[in-house]
């Protein structure tokens, strides 16, 4: 059975509660911050989110590796993925978890480390947020203005950036690796090892037998 709380994590008790979910696949949407993850721990990230009234399921601080949880995955983050339209695209999914990262969608997160990424994605898992990135690589942040996220996309599940989310008006989190980001490093080219060459008998002094023995010149009849 899935944790409605991720193992680990930190907590922060939140200003306002979630709201109830839709249903449909499960989901899993990636924010920044857009600030310095050197700068700001991801337990000042939450508690600034919670005294000014808004949620997210995760925080996390990338180079610390520390996570802090406002919600529980059974509920929504209402009202937080800042689409255009009339739909709050939050509650769609039997899960939608909001993962914000400390840091600028301008200095992707799969550029630098990554500390405690593991764990997120194994209770992301647990929740049946398949490692799929249906829409693709999200955009650059100076790109992502404007862009259109895919209903079509949207609506298989897996993994988004905040930039994808039909009717989103958010850059981040930047164009991330998303190989990276779902934790499936590109493993190192492969070399195939070379049959070692038999040495060189010495010029002059072959022994074509292998048998320790000199060839008998031929007699001339």
């Amino acid at each position: 059975m899935a944790n409605a709380w991720m193992p680990g994590a930190g907590r922060v008790r939140r200003a306002t509660p979630g709201s109830a979910l839709y249903g449909g696949a499960p989901r899993a949407v990636w924010q920044t911050t857009e600030s310095d993850p050197g700068a700001l721990s991801a337990r000042a990230v939450a508690q600034r989110l919670a005294s000014d009234g808004r949620n997210a399921h995760l925080v996390w601080n990338p180079l610390s590796g520390e996570v802090v949880q406002l919600l529980p995955a059974t509920v929504a983050a209402a009202g937080q993925l800042g689409c255009s339209d009339a739909v709050d695209r939050a509650r769609e999914g039997r899960a939608c978890l909001l993962v914000l990262v400390v840091g600028r969608a301008s200095h992707p997160v799969t550029d630098g480390r990554m500390a405690g990424l593991a764990a997120i994605l194994e209770w992301l898992d647990s929740w049946g947020v398949e490692r799929r990135w249906p829409a693709g690589p999200p955009p650059e942040a100076a790109s992502a203005y404007g862009s259109a996220g895919s209903v079509r996309a949207w609506a298989q599940g897996g993994h988004f950036g905040h930039s994808q989310v039909p009717a989103s008006r958010a850059v981040g989190p930047g164009a991330v690796d998303v190989r990276r980001m779902l934790g499936m490093e590109i493993p190192a080219q492969r070399t195939i090892p070379q049959a070692p060459r038999a040495p060189e008998p010495p010029e002059g002094d072959s022994d074509p037998t292998g048998n320790g023995t000199r060839p008998h010149a031929a007699t001339a009849s």
